[in-house]
C-alpha cells in the first residue's frame, strides 16, 4: 500500500529549528554582522546549525543564515516580482521572531500567504471503530515502548 508522508512528518523530518526574524534586515549585512542579529534580536545562537531567516524592508529579498560545522553559510534570494507572504508576528516592535516549521518554509519560498492558511477538521478514526488504530494511539503506542 502507498502511504504518503504528512506534514507533521515532514516537519519532524528536519533536524534543525527555523526562526525568522520578525524586523527588517539591510541586505547589505553579511555573516557577521547577522550573526550579531541573531545573538540580538533573536537571542539564539549562530553556532547552533539552525536556519535564521531574514527579510528586506521591501520584503523581496530574504537571506538565511546557518551554521554548517566549520563556517558560516549565506543564502540569498531576490524575487523578481511579488514579496514575501510573513506569517503575523505579535511583537514585531521588540525585534523578536518566530519560530517557523519546514512545510512553513517551503511554502513561504514558494509564494504562499502563511496568514490565509487555515487547518480543517478531519475526521479521525478512534482505536476501537473497525479494530483500525488512529494514527495518535499508533504514536502513543511507539513512545510507550
Amino acid at each position: 500500500m502507498l502511504r504518503l508522508p504528512s506534514l507533521g512528518e515532514l516537519d519532524r523530518g528536519m533536524p534543525v529549528r527555523i526562526y525568522l526574524c520578525a524586523q527588517p534586515a539591510d541586505m547589505r549585512k553579511g555573516f557577521d554582522t547577522l550573526a550579531a542579529s541573531v545573538k540580538e534580536f533573536l537571542k539564539h545562537d549562530p553556532f547552533s546549525g539552525n536556519l535564521f531567516l531574514f527579510v528586506s524592508r521591501g520584503k523581496d529579498r530574504m537571506k538565511i543564515l546557518y551554521w554548517e560545522g566549520d563556517g558560516f553559510c549565506l543564502w540569498y534570494k531576490r524575487l523578481e516580482e511579488g514579496t514575501f507572504k510573513l506569517p503575523s508576528v505579535k511583537d514585531a516592535s521588540a525585534g523578536a521572531g518566530v519560530e517557523l516549521k519546514a512545510t512553513e518554509l517551503a511554502m513561504l519560498l514558494e509564494g504562499i500567504d502563511l496568514k490565509s492558511i487555515r487547518r480543517s477538521k478531519r475526521f479521525v478514526r478512534s482505536a476501537g471503530e473497525g479494530g483500525v488504530e488512529s494514527a495518535e494511539t499508533k504514536k502513543q503506542t511507539i513512545i510507550g515502548q
